[in-house]
């Protein structure tokens, strides 16, 4: 039997169109902090390869699928969240803007 079950990014982008200024300045907190640890970690250093917010981490080649792991593992601990298996999709990560939805999506 196959169970389809609505992906939380569809969930995340409709709760997006909902944010307030507050909102928005900590989206751009994390979105911040997350790309500081990619330059940092799967970059060198280097942000030569500047990406916008909405470029995909794999398709681009900035981070790998273990760099996704080393990506969540992250934010688990710095925003003090756990991802269930079920978040494990692309749509949640694969992205500053995925990454940052879902972080508020998390906390809010």
């Amino acid at each position: 039997m196959i169970i389809h079950m609505k992906a939380p990014y569809v969930e995340i982008k409709k709760r997006m169109k909902k944010m307030n200024q507050t909102d928005y300045l900590n989206i751009n907190k994390i979105k911040l902090k997350i790309r500081q640890f990619i330059i940092e970690n799967f970059l060198f250093g280097s942000d030569e390869n500047n990406f916008n917010d909405n470029d995909s981490f794999l398709e681009i080649s900035i981070i790998d699928s273990t760099g996704i792991f080393e990506l969540i593992e992250f934010i688990e601990v710095n925003y003090r969240i756990k991802a269930k298996d079920d978040e494990l999709i692309p749509e949640n990560f694969d992205s500053l803007d995925n990454v940052s939805a879902y972080i508020m999506e998390k906390i809010g």
